[in-house]
């Protein structure tokens, strides 16, 4: 693939780039790449090979450019519409500022700009959009709000296993879809207005990515995806006094006398579709896939739907809609899904290390004994491969090898809900060691990846004390700062 992006830089520019960088895969299937020319000019090259996601995705950006919207330039397209050149909106989005300065008046200005674009996107990108060229339905109407629905019914409320009345339940979605789809105003709708596709350039100025699922719809959706991101949890505060910024805004670009009331009710609303689709997604992502990250947040998620019910009301009667509702934020749906962490005075020192077989196993000098032993020599060796054999488990190659070639997804949710079991019980009774070491043929790839995802795991779900440690590796004189992210 790197050959492939490569080539098509320089039929771009007529020159050979001189680096290209495999980045982080998301939660889609496309793969990107940045570009250095010897220039030093960077560019994103993106692989797809769904071609109608990328044909909508061009043409929205284009359409989007021509306004002077906030979206990267569209440069090349490969013959067979696979790759794109794009602009590079560098790697730092409004999530990433967000975490890392906290709820400043400096990130509160680039929340409000951000909605401000939006508003601007919304209408002015409505304006001769040829809606044809939506990747699936040309308007968020009454059966895509039933989908976010009925997603999260299956995905999450019935994980759960809590009594209700399925018909009745249905009867009241209708309701709540059809409320929701007559709308007064409609326009283009992002549909996954979020602050990781909020790109902060140097320059401070927001841009926009990922918009290739948008249609015709209510501009609320998208300010309540944004403000009411679970991950973001924005103070109740800001909650408020971004809806007004957003409003505004809105206002003042469409210059039609918008009236807050009617407009802030069906806002409420769309908060509540959206609340409940990312409950799906994260039941689907965590209870089913069984991804930490997802895991980890759903009682957030859960406390965001509580805050929401005792504090709005949707201006609709839907009885075991709301019984459902209350359900769902009962204490002790939430501390299921809240899993027991370590504080800093806990014991626990987790220590995790990547060996060879071919070498014998570790000695473990913690006077306990036991822990795991995961044999990864039943997942296919990237070691057989020539251009494999000289990099390790950290190696991008290598990673997107083990990821997208082999079972090591499959191999490691097993190995997670094992060893979940003996970290929550052994932070419970206060003990103060767990040793687990993953062998393969050359402690070189396999158990080197293992051991990182394990490691990664761990902390993120239980912010407990892990030692890691890559035997084979560290003799060759290999230092161990990091732990590398992947998409497991």
């Amino acid at each position: 693939m790197i050959d492939a992006v490569s080539q098509m830089y320089k039929e771009w520019c007529g020159k050979e780039p001189v680096q290209v960088e495999v980045l982080p895969q998301a939660g889609s299937d496309r793969r990107y790449f940045r570009i250095t020319g010897d220039d030093g000019q960077t560019v994103i090259a993106t692989h797809g090979l769904n071609n109608r996601e990328n044909k909508t995705f061009i043409y929205f950006s284009e359409h989007f450019r021509e306004k002077d919207l906030h979206v990267p330039m569209i440069y090349g397209i490969s013959e067979d519409e696979t790759i794109y050149l794009q602009e590079d909106l560098g790697d730092v989005s409004l999530l990433n500022v967000l975490e890392e300065n906290g709820t400043t008046r400096e990130v509160y200005n680039l929340f409000r700009e951000s909605l401000h674009q939006l508003a601007r996107l919304q209408v002015e990108g409505d304006e001769w959009m040829d809606y044809d060229q939506c990747l699936t339905n040309k308007e968020f109407g009454k059966q895509a709000i039933m989908a976010d629905l009925l997603y999260f019914k299956y995905y999450f409320l019935d994980a759960i296993r809590k009594p209700y009345d399925k018909q009745k339940l249905i009867d009241d979605f209708e309701a709540l879809s059809n409320y929701l789809t007559h709308t007064e105003y409609k326009y283009f709708m992002f549909r996954d207005f979020q602050s990781r596709n909020i790109m902060v350039k140097e320059d401070g100025q927001v841009y926009f990515i990922d918009y290739q699922g948008g249609m015709k719809g209510a501009p609320q959706y998208d300010a309540a995806s944004m403000i009411w991101q679970a991950r973001a949890n924005l103070p109740d505060d800001w909650k408020s006094k971004l809806l007004e910024d957003y409003m505004d805004s809105f206002d003042s670009i469409t210059q039609m006398s918008l009236d807050k009331e009617v407009f802030r009710s069906q806002y409420n609303g769309y908060v509540l579709i959206r609340l409940l689709q990312v409950l799906g997604a994260y039941g689907f992502r965590g209870l089913f896939e069984r991804k930490a990250q997802f895991l980890t947040s759903i009682p957030l998620a859960l406390k965001n739907l509580r805050w929401f019910i005792e504090n709005n009301s949707l201006g609709i009667v839907v009885p075991e809609f709301k019984r459902v509702m209350l359900l769902c934020i009962e204490e002790e749906v939430i501390e299921r899904f809240s899993p027991i962490q370590a504080e800093e005075d806990t014991p626990l020192v987790v220590k995790i290390c990547s060996f060879s077989f071919r070498k014998g196993m570790p000695p473990d000098h913690s006077g306990n004994g036991g822990g795991f032993v995961f044999d990864c020599r039943g997942i296919d060796n990237p070691g057989r491969h020539e251009e494999y054999k000289e990099i390790h488990g950290r190696d991008k190659l290598v990673i997107e090898y083990l990821e997208r070639q082999t079972r090591m997804e499959d191999f490691l949710n097993s190995v997670f809900d094992m060893v979940d079991l003996s970290v929550e019980e052994y932070i419970k009774r206060g003990f103060d060691s767990l040793c687990v070491h993953f062998g393969c043929t050359g402690g070189q790839h396999r158990s080197v990846y293992a051991a990182d995802a394990l490691a990664r795991h761990l902390q993120n779900k239980y912010k407990v004390n892990v030692e890691l440690s890559h035997r084979e590796q560290e003799e060759k004189g290999w230092k161990n700062p990091f732990i590398p992210k992947t998409n497991l």
